[in-house]
């Protein structure tokens, strides 16, 4: 059976010098903050998920979900340890206290979610997205909602989902045919069929409350194929008394459990909405109405309340990106230690034993080099850029703080494509260390594939994720996040250039920036011409933006790492491994940017010439 070590220290290390969030103590939720308290949080963390959530993975995975008789039944003692991590406040560290939370900085929270997907992300899912809902009904709900629903989603007695994919339809939001009529008492009742809802229904709690987006008819009850009629609603499984006890069962029910490769512990489920009570978020308010014909359109904060769920699900899958890459890659190395087979190339690194360990091999090193320095640097990416979206309060500039939301949604899909997409080639990678053994259930490994896959599809697949960056936020408000966040790394790679040992790693990052800049320069002048050429660019263009993104993390890395190093702080293994594993990203992975940059170049004519029918 596989195991799993919490990265307690590489926390320690992006939280308190790479980050040093104590130096904050001005911002709401760091003023609580001391080494003593992160250390606790991060080593209390690290033994539940270790010993609760870790040993049920494996087999989680082998007994999956069942649906009898309309009820879907969990893996064995996946019930449990959810209320156990629910009870021990794992879930709430970064919730306001008012709702019920203990009010921490939100990337305290990343630490911890990121643990329980590396133990268990079948597991982990049943709360991921109870976050997601959470946050929306937080900001967006009435206050019955507020008051009553989030602090039972907050103490893990209800869960949560998001539905958004229809058989026929997935991202094409305006092809959607779940309809949701209104009624004279202010709710609506939605009709329709979901599907691939992830945490759908289970066992684990008295209800789930689902967040679902469905479209209002015209005044003739059809509906119309654009976006202006899209809106989002809450509909509980049980519909909620006054007291927030659940009440009569709502029109929604499990058709089936989606028979998958993957995360079988959760319950991905086909849901079907057969009039079913549901309430807008955020309410109708009279000026929602058109005054001529009364009809209900969408309102802007009504998707801005999907998108921020949508949104907010995407980095969480990017998370879940690096946490399965992290746990497989320990995995592997445990495993390259111990399996004896031939002598290393240079001469017996074993000579008492029958064999060297296959951590010999240049190519064995490789793989688990680039799985491990992955892993950390997009760790680092993932915290630097909610640190960063949590400090931009103290920003003295409006300039300054639009720059910063405008990272942040420049990113967003980078961390969701590009960090699974890496996830899934680390976790590959570490499964083909162990040889034929990687396919032998008992080791886990070819489970860590199976799992890590699905994060490239779900939340928007990656091919969507990519050209959601080229074509919307590449070019955003003139390019107003771009060029902040081009110019974040010239800074670094110019206050890098006369440090000891970043030599080497900062002229890598400067050639891969000059790589991405001029792939900038290309898309926007041919995209101009031929929107095809956007689209043919955007899955290499993303797999540059990513690769130049964690270099831009293991030069600041690097940096602190080596300046600890100098003075004689710190763990000097520790701090001389991260300083390889820099290397490596610099050596090994950078230079991916220039032929990366001469593909994007030949344009896409390549990809379209063909006709349909000749495929």
């Amino acid at each position: 059976m596989p195991s799993y070590k919490a990265p307690v220290d590489d926390f320690k290390f992006i939280l308190n010098d790479f980050l040093k969030v104590l130096d904050h103590s001005d911002l709401p939720g760091f003023d609580a903050l001391d080494s003593e308290l992160i250390d606790q949080i991060l080593e209390g963390g690290a033994k539940f998920f270790e010993e609760v959530w870790a040993p049920l993975n494996l087999p989680g995975d082998e007994q999956g979900c069942t649906l009898e008789n309309g009820i879907v039944h969990t893996p064995d003692g996946f019930k449990d340890a959810f209320h156990q991590a629910a009870e021990g406040g794992w879930n709430a560290l970064s919730v306001p206290e008012a709702f019920g939370g203990a009010g921490l900085p939100g990337i305290l929270s990343s630490c911890i979610s990121e643990m329980g997907n590396s133990a268990n992300q079948s597991l982990a899912m049943y709360g991921g997205l109870t976050g997601a809902a959470m946050m929306s009904l937080m900001y967006l709900g009435t206050d019955f909602q507020k008051k009553v629903i989030v602090p039972k989603l907050v103490s893990g007695e209800w869960t949560g989902t998001m539905n958004l994919t229809e058989p026929h339809c997935g991202t094409d939001l305006k092809l959607m045919n779940t309809k949701a009529v209104p009624q004279e008492d202010g709710t609506y009742r939605i009709s329709g069929t979901k599907i691939f809802i992830s945490g759908g229904d289970h066992d684990m709690t008295d209800n789930i409350i689902h967040m679902v987006i469905a479209k209002i008819p015209n005044s003739e009850g059809k509906l119309e194929n654009n976006l202006g009629t899209v809106n989002f609603f809450m509909v509980p499984k049980f519909l909620v008394n006054e007291d927030g006890t659940p009440g009569a069962r709502n029109g929604v029910t499990v058709g089936s459990i989606e028979k998958k490769m993957g995360i079988k512990g959760n319950a991905t489920c086909v849901l079907n909405y057969d009039n079913a009570v549901a309430f807008k978020v955020p309410e109708d308010k009279p000026e929602a109405a058109n005054e001529q014909s009364g009809e209900k359109k969408s309102s802007a904060s009504g998707m801005a309340g999907m998108f921020l769920m949508m949104n907010g699900a995407r980095m969480g899958v990017g998370m879940q990106g690096y946490a399965l890459a992290e746990v497989a890659c320990q995995n592997a190395t445990i495993y390259a230690n111990d399996r004896l087979q031939g002598r290393s190339l240079s001469g017996p690194k074993n000579p008492d034993g029958p064999a060297d360990p296959i951590i010999v091999y240049p190519d064995v090193r490789r793989m688990l080099m680039m799985a491990r320095s992955f892993a950390e640097g997009a760790r680092a990416l993932h915290m630097w850029l909610s640190f960063t979206g949590a400090t931009a309060v103290k920003l003295e500039t409006q300039e300054e703080k639009t720059a910063v939301g405008e990272i942040t949604n420049l990113l967003t899909p980078v961390i969701k494509g590009y960090l699974t997409d890496m996830g899934f080639t680390s976790t590959n990678a570490a499964m083909q260390c162990f040889g034929g053994h990687g396919f032998i259930r008992e080791h886990g490994m070819e489970q860590f594939v199976r799992d890590s896959r699905i994060n490239q599809i779900y939340e928007g697949a990656n091919g969507v994720q990519a050209l959601d960056l080229v074509g919307r936020k590449l070019f955003a408000n003139g390019m107003v996040g771009t060029n902040a966040y081009y110019g974040l790394i010239d800074k670094e790679i110019a206050d890098a250039k006369d440090q000891n040992g970043l030599k080497g790693m900062s002229e890598s990052l400067a050639t891969g920036l000059s790589h991405l800049r001029a792939a900038t320069s290309w898309v926007a002048e041919n995209a101009l011409q031929d929107r095809e050429q956007a689209g043919a660019a955007s899955y290499d263009f993303m797999t540059m933006f990513g690769t130049v993104s964690l270099g831009f993390m293991w030069l600041k890395m690097m940096a602190v790492a080596q300046s600890q190093l100098d003075a004689g702080a710190g763990n000097a293994e520790f701090l001389k491994r991260k300083i390889a594993h820099g290397n490596f990203w610099a050596q090994k992975m950078l230079p991916d940017t220039a032929s990366l940059l001469e593909k994007i170049k030949t344009g896409g004519d390549v990809l379209m010439e063909l006709e349909a029918s000749s495929f």
